[in-house]
Formats: structure tokens, C-alpha cells, sequence
């Protein structure tokens, strides 16, 4: 069974709004839910980011839905912290929550005034953190001197059996390199090719557990407007790294992102007013091997689309 989930974008929607929508999406009829974790938009255009751990709590408590979260330990949040957000929720909803980490990007990380390290450098202290994190997780005590440094750190409050932790990959390399600690493994869309080879790396380098894919979506009733919210929303985010990074505010994403046309953006995002399309796109993702999808439209306004999915979309994927 692949499970359909919901991404809910804390950089584009106000944090009870988004609540409201995550409730929407349950009612009709998506299997679970995800969450951004950003300090900052990637636009002024997006214009919100709720703090996203305070926000999972309101949303595990007001659906039946289990939720995941990205989150980049090491630099804004210090592993320690992040290991007793994640025992306090997983303790509080048995079995209904997990945590993907990943190496950040500036855009949320130079808050601290902390130099932004080099990408082999924020690896490492990834690697680092995931050590920290389990062994608090299962109930350790743990000093660490490191790229972080823990004091005699012990979790008090956990569940029963430690939540999974995945690696969040964008390449092929650092999907290889998550194998060796990662309980599962999330991605993004992107061509088939590359998808394939994502999941090739993973699973060659004997990486376990599921694979989870986050897919960037726009959908309306017509192919021009579903082409011009894509663009209004999401041109700032059609940049490869090492660009989506190292820039760090969102006003200089809008200036570098001034000349980005729609035809760029879709190539990005999956922008299509058929929603047979967008299904034959999501069974294409299932047989690539993604036991988890979930869906971002990218537009602000949520209830059309969960509407339209949760009528015509969900019962044609293979579930």
C-alpha cells in the first residue's frame, strides 16, 4: 500500500490555516501529512514561517494523521533540543512520528551569525548529530566534542520504541552516504532518470527501510492558471545547489530569481489542469519504488486542490 500525504508548506501559509488544511486533507481522504521546518520563505511573495515544532503538536492533536518533519540539526537547533522535541512527540503519539535529517540551508542557518560551513563540513556535523540524537533517543546519557559539542545530555521523556530517523537526499551521493545510518530515505521530484538513480544509490549502498518523496505540485482548473500560480509562488525555488544552499534571504531570492520565466518553473514543478495527468505522474513515482508520496501544491490556497485530489487523484494512484 503507497500512502498519499499532504505537504504542509509553513512558508507559504499561516500556521492555523494550515492546520485547517492538514484537517481538510484527512476528511478527504490523504493517508498522512508532512511539514517544512524553515526559519525563513524562500520569497517575500510566500510570506509566512510558522515555527513548525509547535505547529506539529496542534496538528498530531487535532487529526489521525501521522507526520513527518525535515529538520537540519547542527547549527540553528542543537541536536539535544531536537532529540527531546522528538521523544516528547513521539511519546505523546505512539507510532505517528518521524524525523528526516539533512544538512540545512543557509537561507534558515546564518540566523546564529555562525560562518556557514563548506558542504563536507555540514555532512560531517550531520553524521555527528544522527549519532547524538539516537543515542539520546534510546535513552542515553551523551557528552560529544566535536562540530557540536554536548554536555552530559540525557532525554527523559521517550516512547516506547525510538521514532525512525531518515536522511533527506537531493543526489545520488548523499543518498549513498545516508545508507549507511538512515532508517529510510526522502527525496523530491525530479525527472525519472534522476529519481532512478536516487533510489539506485540508496538501496546499493544497503540502505533500508522506505523510501518517501516529496512532489511539487500545481494544479487549477486551467493550464494558464495553474502555470501562473506556480510561478508567482515558486520561481524562487527552481535553483540546483549548490545556489538553493547558500543564498540566505528571501529578498535575494526574489532578485536572483527576477528573470526565472513559467516554462522554468515547470520544469520543477509538476504544473498540469489535468488531473488524470497528475495521477499517471504519481503511479509513475509508485513504480519507481516510493512506498510515500506527498503533495505540495504550491499555491496558498489549499481547499481546491485537496477537494480535486481527494475526488479524482487519490483513488487512481495504487494504494
Amino acid at each position: 500500500m503507497t500512502v498519499i500525504g499532504v505537504h504542509a508548506s509553513h512558508e507559504q501559509i499561516h500556521p492555523s490555516e494550515l492546520l485547517r488544511a492538514v484537517r481538510r486533507a484527512e476528511e478527504v481522504g490523504f493517508d498522512a501529512a508532512m511539514s517544512s521546518d524553515h526559519f525563513s520563505p524562500w520569497s517575500a511573495r510566500q510570506g509566512q514561517s510558522g515555527f513548525a515544532w509547535s505547529w506539529l503538536g496542534a496538528a498530531l492533536e487535532g487529526t489521525g494523521l501521522p507526520f513527518g518533519i525535515v529538520n537540519a540539526p547542527g547549527q540553528r537547533y542543537h541536536p539535544a533540543v531536537i532529540a527531546q522535541a522528538i521523544g516528547t512527540l513521539a511519546a505523546m503519539y505512539p507510532g505517528r512520528f518521524w524525523t528526516a535529517l539533512g544538512t540545512g540551508e543557509a537561507s534558515n542557518e546564518h540566523i546564529t551569525g555562525q560562518r556557514w560551513p563548506r558542504k563536507d563540513v555540514r555532512t560531517a556535523r550531520l553524521r555527528e548529530c544522527v549519532d547524538i540524537i539516537r543515542a539520546l533517543l534510546n535513552g542515553e546519557e551523551v557528552s560529544h566534542d566535536g562540530l557540536v559539542t554536548v554536555d552530559r545530555a540525557r532525554v527523559w521523556t521517550r516512547p516506547g520504541e525510538p521514532p525512525k530517523l531518515l536522511g533527506a537526499a537531493v543526489s545520488a551521493e548523499t543518498a549513498r552516504g545516508h545508507a549507511e545510518w538512515a532508517d529510510g530515505l526522502i527525496t523530491v521530484n525530479g525527472p525519472t532518470e534522476h529519481l532512478r538513480k536516487v533510489v539506485e544509490a540508496y538501496r546499493g549502498a544497503g540502505g533500508v527501510g522506505r523510501l518517501c518523496l516529496q512532489v511539487h505540485l500545481s494544479w487549477a482548473p486551467t493550464e494558464e492558471e495553474a502555470l501562473a500560480i506556480a510561478h508567482e509562488q515558486w520561481r524562487s525555488n527552481v535553483f540546483a545547489p549548490p545556489v538553493c544552499w547558500d543564498v540566505e534571504t528571501a529578498e535575494q531570492f526574489d532578485v536572483i530569481s527576477e528573470q526565472v520565466t513559467p516554462e522554468q518553473v515547470a520544469r520543477t514543478v509538476n504544473v498540469s489542469a489535468d488531473l488524470g495527468e497528475h495521477a499517471a505522474r504519481l503511479t509513475g513515482y509508485v513504480e519507481l519504488g516510493f512506498d510515500e508520496i506527498y503533495l505540495h501544491h504550491v499555491g496558498q490556497e489549499q481547499d481546491r486542490f485537496l477537494d480535486a485530489f481527494g475526488e479524482h487523484v487519490l483513488p487512481e494512484v495504487g494504494r
